[in-house]
């Protein structure tokens, strides 16, 4: 069986809840504290992109620099749900498909 990197989204609720349905695990935070914790979680864990709405990624920016050097996990900010919805997922579906040259959340090379 082929080995899969995951797609997490930390966020507030009201911003990740929309993800759930694309089959990326999402993590509603509230605090900064809780965001960091669930950053480094995260980061030990089997994913390879990370994403951050902007209004938490703002609060723990220290922490989403520490994986910059690292190949992996790639921590990404997106907007929160006083921006862009649409242009959240456009983002999301673009590093996909870079990372794994198809584009397997939309459906577009097979199974949606």
């Amino acid at each position: 069986m082929a080995h899969m990197h995951k797609i997490a989204v930390i966020g507030d609720e009201g911003s990740i809840m929309g993800f759930r349905a694309l089959g990326v695990d999402t993590f509603a935070v509230a605090t900064a504290h809780e965001a960091r914790e669930t950053l480094r979680a995260a980061a030990r864990g089997q994913y390879a992109i990370i994403y951050v709405t902007e209004g938490v990624a703002s609060d723990i920016i220290d922490t989403i620099t520490e994986y910059g050097h690292k190949p992996l996990p790639v921590v990404l900010t997106i907007p929160d749900s006083s921006g862009k919805k649409g242009a959240a997922m456009e983002k999301i579906r673009r590093t996909v498909e870079k990372a794994l040259g198809a584009d397997i959340l939309f459906g577009k090379e097979g199974n949606a």
